[in-house]
């Protein structure tokens, strides 16, 4: 199973990307939103993705997430009957995650609107089955608070896969958000 890529972009068409890990070029289908936020990567930059792994009978599909937590809720939303990997990468590319759960748990029937094969009808009957399952994750996750220097460091143009790095490579000794931050700051380059 592939879950997780890292590697140079050697190629963006409209739906996917060939990703080239150690010579081998993948075949990743992305969200439109993540499409275009990798239009601030360079050609030759290095890219970390998390994937998800679709067998099916005439083939294999990759789908790439640039968060943990988006490969997660396109798990949850392709889980639900009628919906299939490429209407959980669309309804992905709806938005931010929070705003898509915070639409889905008011029962914005709208929110759907625009993507093939949804109508109103099935898009209620996957607003009641997402809002359970959206609300058993948010449990198990026991409110886990927010990294402020994380936070910060996306607020100031970061991607908080740059951010999560930065943060991993200062001293764990260093308490202060502040510190954090500039400490970051200093192994980002900037």
């Amino acid at each position: 199973m592939i879950a997780y890529l890292k590697g140079t972009i050697i190629l963006k068409k409209e739906k996917f990307i060939i990703l080239n890990v150690n010579g081998i070029g993948y075949k990743v289908f992305l969200s439109q939103k993540n499409l275009a936020n990798l239009s601030l990567f360079e050609s030759g930059k290095e890219l970390e993705i998390f994937c998800f792994l679709n067998v099916k009978e005439n083939g294999v599909d990759l789908y790439g997430f640039l968060s943990f937590e988006e490969l997660e809720f396109f798990e949850i939303l392709n889980g639900i009957r009628g919906i299939g990997p490429k209407a959980a990468l669309e309804i992905s590319s709806l938005g931010s995650l929070k705003n898509i759960k915070e639409k889905i748990l008011s029962k914005d029937q709208n929110i759907f609107e625009g993507i093939p094969g949804i109508g109103k009808k099935k898009a209620m009957a996957i607003i009641l089955e997402l809002t359970g399952k959206i609300k058993d994750v948010s449990k198990d996750k026991k409110d886990v608070l927010p990294d402020e220097a994380e936070e910060a460091l996306v607020g100031l143009g970061f991607s908080h896969q740059e951010a999560k790095r930065a943060l991993l490579n200062i001293s764990k000794d260093i308490k202060d958000p502040k510190e954090r931050i500039k400490e970051s700051l200093k192994f980002l380059g900037k």
